[in-house]
């Protein structure tokens, strides 16, 4: 069958959009074709700065006939009724049927739809497809009414070889199967038959389609460069995924800048180049940074890319001598001096001046701080006060991605303790799941306290993050929370953390909600839903989490706890023990609804008159009291254990007990053992979370 191949090139893309741009493309199309009838193979999406491709095998060249029977009205309806059923079907009465139904007599009508060639559906199926691709942000050009992420310049189509113009796209190129390569390189159009044409053509026109190979050839080009120049390259994953999104024929050039400003710290030289000018940083075999950075182009100058790094060096010159300036000005000032400053500077219109943020860090710092071990909480409160002041410097006004990182090097330059410098640079981490989790007792103290702080704060205000729309980043600061506690191991109950972060703020916000909910009660199952989220990318399952998590706010003990049930459940004693909890908590629930009454009580002994009654009794005292003492001790795998010792006994309890025995005191006893089995493992675990058989 045929292929199909659509590409769409225009104005430059935004890089950070143009992985999503792809998905989406092959999304929209493929769910058109669908809906046509029109059942396809593999469809593959690919996407430069400046086209997306899509490429999609084994498309029929027809739809299917289509055969629908529709009801209409009741064979006695108004004539009004009946006739605009007749025109919707596209039938005369003559050509329906009358059938008797359940609800009455009705007219029944086959409409046969013929399927149309599959070239003559595209130029109608493709261009409403294409219009409804999601974008964070659009925009509209010339007289039409098309909004796109920028401006269409030709729209491409091939379907078994053959062009197929796509209009109503606003792009003034819609010629069927032609295309351009690179803007300056091969600005010549050419014609392409299919998708491996087209891949070779656009090779040969300076275009690499393939962001991956993209990419690889930008780190290997860039390696090459630092080598010739005796340097190693810095690796840098996200900038390598930026830069692949600027440049469709990546060449690697090698600049270098004064080494007068090597005096700068390494985070605002690594900065400059990266954040404004997309520069890879490079290294001396020894670890040190070099003056020297790689540029990567998008062409291949006649002059072998001299006046392109001159320009870029150029460039880069105006921007170290701004960030030297800065520093120079920024270090005769403590940090200290600044603090009065964040009065002005707003956290949140509700949640007050950063002042204020800095005053509730400190004190909610040096609360945590014996929560940490080898944290000093005056050191911890000093960290929490200064944490924010380097938002008011010269540097971080210019370069925000610096913020933290500065206010560690002015601290340093101002005699602050190491440790307090540190936690004003590592306050901020994890930033993300890549992000390195701050592991120094001081910094894990203050990240906990800023993260704590900023989910209160929100969640007092009803701030709180609803399907995808999260503004404030709160999923993100729950789970370095929670990253922060089992990564360093803190024994912090977070009810506790909770309520100190909350009384953080006045009474006004703290106080109360105007939906009259508890903000603490929702951080904790906004909490508990993070908490299944982080550990279901470790493999852990979200209802072994749910089984213990109930009353239960010790990350560490919680996670020990699900390990030993998951462990526990996995073996074939876990297993039946499971089932058996099922059945016995089965037949105490059906009896207790038909009853009236819960067989919660306790066991009348005298009334176990068969040897399996009382050799399950026995059994649950001895699994009960070894359960409690290894829980007290944390000990789960051993409580665990305890529990696996019942699969015997209530094995043979149902094997040879008639639960529902004729003396009625007699079944209301052994109802009230069976509830006893089902609690002794409840005092483990709520086993009825159990999903799976």
């Amino acid at each position: 069958m045929p292929e199909l191949l659509v590409e769409l090139l225009s104005e430059e893309i935004p890089a950070r959009m143009q992985a999503r741009a792809a998905e989406e493309l092959k999304r929209a199309v493929t769910a058109a074709l669908r809906e046509a009838g029109l059942e396809h193979g593999a469809a593959r999406a690919h996407v430069t700065p400046r086209r997306l491709a899509l490429a999609v095998e084994d498309v029929p060249e027809r739809q299917p006939d289509l055969r629908e029977e529709r009801r209409g009205p009741r064979v006695d309806a108004p004539e009004k009724a009946v006739a605009g059923f007749l025109r919707s079907a596209g039938a005369t009465r003559e050509q329906c049927e009358e059938r008797e139904t359940a609800k009455g007599r009705f007219l029944f009508a086959v409409v046969e739809t013929e399927g149309r060639d599959t070239a003559s559906v595209l130029p109608e199926l493709l261009p409403g497809a294409i219009r409804k691709m999601a974008w964070p942000k659009s925009m509209r050009w010339g007289s039409g009414d098309m909004r796109w992420v920028r401006p269409l310049e030709s729209a491409l189509c091939a379907f078994g070889g053959e062009g197929i113009r796509l209009a109503d796209l606003g792009a003034p190129g819609s010629a069927g199967n032609e295309t351009r390569g690179h803007r300056f390189l091969a600005p010549d159009p050419f014609r392409v038959s299919g998708f491996a044409d087209y891949e070779k053509k656009l090779r040969e026109a300076f275009v690499v389609l393939d962001r991956e190979e993209r990419k690889a050839i930008i780190s290997r080009k860039a390696d090459e460069a630092a080598k010739a120049e005796g340097l190693v390259l810095r690796e840098d994953p996200g900038l390598l995924e930026e830069v692949a999104g600027l440049v469709e024929w990546p060449v690697a050039l090698c600049g270098k800048f004064d080494g007068a400003f090597m005096k700068l710290p390494d985070e605002v030289l690594v900065t400059s180049m990266r954040a404004h000018q997309k520069y890879f940083s490079l290294s001396k075999p020894g670890g040190s940074l070099a003056p020297r950075f790689v540029v990567i182009a998008n062409t291949e100058a006649s002059d072998g890319g001299a006046a392109i790094v001159a320009g870029n060096e150029r460039v880069l010159r105006a921007r170290l001598s701004d960030a030297a300036f800065f520093w120079d000005q920024d270090r005769k000032a403590p940090l200290e001096s600044r603090f009065d400053r964040l009065a002005d500077s707003a956290f949140h219109a509700k949640l007050g001046s950063m002042a204020q943020k800095a005053e509730r860090l400190s004190a909610l710092s040096g609360a945590l701080a014996s929560f940490v071990p080898g944290c000093k909480p005056d050191e911890a409160m000093r960290a929490g006060r200064l944490a924010k002041a380097d938002l008011v410097t010269e540097m971080v006004g210019e370069f925000p991605e610096l913020q933290g990182a500065m206010g560690r090097q002015y601290a340093l330059a101002h005699g602050e303790n190491a440790a307090v410098a540190l936690a004003i640079a590592d306050h901020y981490s994890p930033a993300g799941p890549s992000d390195n989790c701050p592991d120094a007792p001081v910094s894990a103290a203050v990240a906990l306290a800023d993260k704590l702080d900023t989910l209160a704060g929100f969640f007092a205000i009803g701030e709180t993050p609803t399907g995808s729309r999260d503004p404030y980043a709160l999923r993100r600061a729950a789970l370095g929370v929670i990253r922060l506690i089992l990564e360093n191991g803190l024994r912090l109950p977070l009810q506790e953390a909770f309520r100190t972060a909350l009384n953080g703020y006045p009474e006004s916000i703290s106080g109360g909600r105007d939906d009259g909910r508890s903000a603490q009660a929702e951080l904790r199952e906004f909490f508990a839903d993070r908490l299944k989220v982080h550990l279901r990318d470790q493999g852990v399952r979200h209802d072994h989490i749910a089984a213990v998590l109930d009353g239960e706010d010790d990350l560490i003990r919680l996670l020990s706890r699900v390990y030993a049930l998951s462990g526990f459940l996995d073996t074939d004693e876990g297993g039946d023990l499971l089932s058996a909890y099922r059945r016995a908590s089965s037949i105490v629930t059906m009896e207790e609804k038909k009853d009236g009454a819960p067989y919660d009580g306790d066991v009348d002994r005298d009334r176990l008159s068969l040897e399996e009654e009382r050799f399950l009794e026995a059994a649950l005292d001895g699994a009960s009291a070894s359960a409690k003492s290894a829980i007290a001790e944390e000990n789960y795998v051993e409580a665990m254990k305890s529990m696996a010792a019942l699969r015997g006994p209530v094995d043979r309890f149902f094997d040879r007990v008639t639960v529902n025995a004729e003396d009625a005191d007699v079944r209301a006893n052994r109802l009230r053992l069976l509830s006893r089995f089902r609690s002794t493992l409840g005092g483990i675990a709520d086993f009825s979370l159990i999903e799976g058989s």
